[in-house]
């Protein structure tokens, strides 16, 4: 009984000394559903490094954007790993205030990262942040809804036909909308859409010379164009929508098309998750007629260290886990093939058996690849981002923009005044940081 006590003395002893030696890193993530699994499937992490502790901050992206922004500008030093996205890495490398990632581990196979994902991730051939997931933005509709109004979605669709199609598919007795999209205020929420939108209206953010481009005849049709389909056939309350809204929308059976990133598609087919599992079918974005761009959206939620954090090491320790292979293939035995992280490994879509789960695979990557980021837009720009554009102010812009548009959507300001206001607001804001002289 002794040496038993004195083992069992000893092993509590030695639980002490871990929990007292334990490294703690803090990480800030943004809400959505690939996301929150990893921290659910975290422990497995924690079981093999018990002197690594998590704790977690867990935020809706326009929060998530404001405080992690904050923090690295002011070198708060809150965060140890950042859920940042393709439009800030470059700018912020370019600062200094994250840091390459280089201990990353030889196993880490960094040449299997998407060619067009690993470069929007690096600065000067380093690679500044880890890809979480990547996507691009899609069609995606209910088959069964589609075939009682006795419609086909055709290969390339057009918005022509994606308005008539939400139109005829909405009835407002059932609380069933044709179509849902993005209403939220956020230079990533409802610009991130708009942004894609006009981009295939023949629109643009700014000319070659930095000029903003509210005044021209492709926005007003392109905001005219949504404000009246989002009347006609979304959901009430669309100004409050982003993208885990209109998903739950989805899910539940309200939403006849929803045009969002390629990485829902994975939730709305899910049987656990979605109502209408065995109904979905998906397609491109669509082009305006006679114009043929399909938007250029491409993003990837990613991982990094502040160049505030204390734990650096640690830190791409944790990232080289959580964006892995083996982190994949995790998933994948918890969850099913059709779950994993989507857009960031070549040989994901070379795996047969995601292939086989994925009916959205193929047209994920095809949209991924097809992404011109450098001609966002059938006219010339100044400017990189499909989107969004990658200048340090556009955060700000965006967000203004944003919420003008939205207003509109709510019904408290008409489609020309939000353009004239933005087109002013832009001037100032533009003029203010040195584009326009």
């Amino acid at each position: 009984m002794k040496r038993l006590s004195l083992m069992l003395g000893g092993c509590v002893a030695a639980m002490f000394s871990v929990a007292a030696h334990a490294e703690s890193l803090t990480i800030a993530t943004v809400n959505t559903g690939d996301l929150t699994r990893m921290q659910q499937l975290s422990e497995e992490f924690t079981k093999n490094n018990p002197d690594i502790q998590l704790n977690w901050v867990t935020l809706e992206e326009g929060v998530l954007r404001e405080r992690l922004t904050t923090d690295i500008a002011t070198e708060g030093g809150q965060y140890d790993v950042m859920n940042i996205g393709t439009y800030e890495v470059p700018i912020w490398a370019k600062q200094g205030w994250i840091l390459p990632l280089d201990k990353l581990g030889a196993d880490y196979d960094i040449d299997d990262l998407l060619p067009g994902v690993r470069s929007a991730l690096s600065l000067d051939g380093k690679l500044y942040a880890a890809p979480f997931y990547g996507e691009s933005a899609m069609i995606m509709y209910r088959t069964d809804m589609f075939e009682k109004a006795g419609l086909k979605m055709p290969e390339a669709p057009t918005w022509e036909f994606i308005a008539d199609a939400a139109r005829k598919m909405t009835d407002r007795s059932t609380g069933v909308n044709g179509i849902c999209l993005r209403g939220k205020a956020g230079w990533g929420e409802n610009m991130a859409l708009l942004t894609t939108m006009t981009n295939t209206f023949g629109g643009r953010w700014f000319d070659e010379n930095w000029q903003p481009q509210f005044d021209k005849p492709e926005w007003k049709e392109t905001l005219q164009f949504y404000a009246d389909l989002m009347k006609d056939a979304g959901p009430v309350g669309a100004s409050s929508n982003g993208f885990n809204e209109n998903l739950a929308l989805f899910q539940q059976g309200k939403c006849g098309m929803w045009i969002d990133a390629t990485v829902a598609a994975s939730f709305v087919s899910n049987p656990k998750e979605s109502t209408v599992a065995d109904k979905v079918g998906y397609a491109l974005f669509p082009t305006k007629q006679g114009i043929n761009n399909h938007g250029n959206w491409l993003w990837a939620w990613s991982l990094a260290v502040p160049a505030s954090s204390q734990k650096a090491e640690i830190a791409q320790k944790f990232i080289a886990w959580a964006t892995s292979k083996q982190y994949t293939e995790l998933v994948a035995s918890k969850e099913g093939w059709a779950n994993v992280p989507p857009g960031t490994r070549t040989s994901l879509y070379k795996n047969p058996e995601y292939l086989k789960a994925a009916p959205f695979a193929e047209l994920t990557l095809s949209a991924m690849n097809a992404a011109d980021m450098t001609k966002p837009s059938v006219q010339p720009v100044s400017y990189i981002g499909g989107q969004f554009v990658a200048i340090p102010e556009f955060q700000g812009i965006g967000t203004t923009v944003g919420q003008l548009f939205s207003a509109v959507i709510a019904g408290q300001s008409s489609v020309d005044d939000a353009l004239a206001q933005a087109q002013a607001a832009t001037v100032r804001e533009m003029t203010r940081a040195g584009y326009i002289k």
